[in-house]
């Protein structure tokens, strides 16, 4: 279970999710920017930007009472305030490499994160280093034990840059937390096809459902009606991913309960 928490500055805490025992539920903190608070690009210095209710206090504990939990950090998104970031090609990629290890290890240990999520939106129009760098990374981070687990989060404008990713550095991937919501399908079959279009991308055994609370994109009944046709069309559901827990507040969380009342029918954890 993939579950985004504190991108949109409502106050939130962990212990208001449902989190059931027998799933790996991973929170992706959202989000830890390689900017200043101006937006200002900082060449792979990351601070965090999410909501500042959730301390490291608060992921120990959380941690400490649902052994199953994971914490990561997911890196960039779409936006900084009224700033939108874009990836900045850096002209020194070992050093973006060297500054991205060194400030990620000191958030991950302050918050006692597990790993890292990759959310980077915009991309320069003639190619990018993005691949090489952010593959070279999660390389670093999982080689030296810094993380256990790593994500990418592309959507539909994306797919090119995390394939290149992905077909270089895949061994170290061990999600894709595909942004479906963004294809804007909203039938159960619909949502299929999509799903066939980037299992053949990404492969299957990765790629993870998404859904965007009171969002784009299928809503409501029609995406379990999705799960569904998945598994019955032989696709293993590994996972769903829910952007995000600030927006689950108003319905009771929901959809997380019911997605994780999916996995375990389905025998996934």
């Amino acid at each position: 279970m993939m579950e985004y928490i504190g991108a949109t500055g409502i106050p939130i805490t962990f212990d208001s999710v449902p989190i059931f025992d027998d799933i790996d539920f991973h929170f992706i903190l959202s989000f830890a920017i390689d900017a200043d608070p101006s937006g200002n690009p900082q060449n792979g210095k990351f601070s965090n930007y999410w909501e500042p209710s959730l301390t490291p206090e608060s992921v120990a504990a959380i941690k400490a009472e649902h052994p199953n939990v994971k914490a990561l950090a997911s890196l960039s998104g779409w936006s900084l305030g009224d700033t939108v970031l874009r990836w900045q090609n850096p002209r020194n990629p070992n050093l973006w490499i060297t500054n991205a290890f060194s400030t990620l290890k000191a958030l991950i240990i302050k918050y006692h994160l597990d790993g890292i999520d990759i959310d980077y939106e915009n991309f320069p129009k003639h190619g990018s280093n993005f691949a090489f760098c952010i593959g070279e990374l999660i390389t670093l981070l999982k080689n030296q034990s810094v993380i256990s687990v790593a994500t990418i989060a592309p959507y539909y404008s994306t797919v090119t840059p995390y394939l290149e990713l992905f077909h270089g550095y895949g061994e170290v991937i061990d999600y894709v937390n595909y942004q479906f919501y963004t294809d804007k399908v909203r039938t159960a079959k619909a949502y299929l096809k999509r799903f066939e279009v980037r299992a053949k991308e990404f492969g299957g055994g990765k790629l993870l459902p998404s859904y965007e609370v009171n969002g784009r994109g299928i809503q409501g009944d029609a995406f379990f009606e999705a799960l569904n046709l998945l598994d019955e069309n032989g696709f293993d559901i590994n996972g769903v991913m829910i952007f995000s827990a600030d927006a689950s507040l108003s319905n009771g969380f929901h959809f997380e309960t019911r997605s994780q009342q999916f996995l375990l029918n389905s025998n996934v954890s």
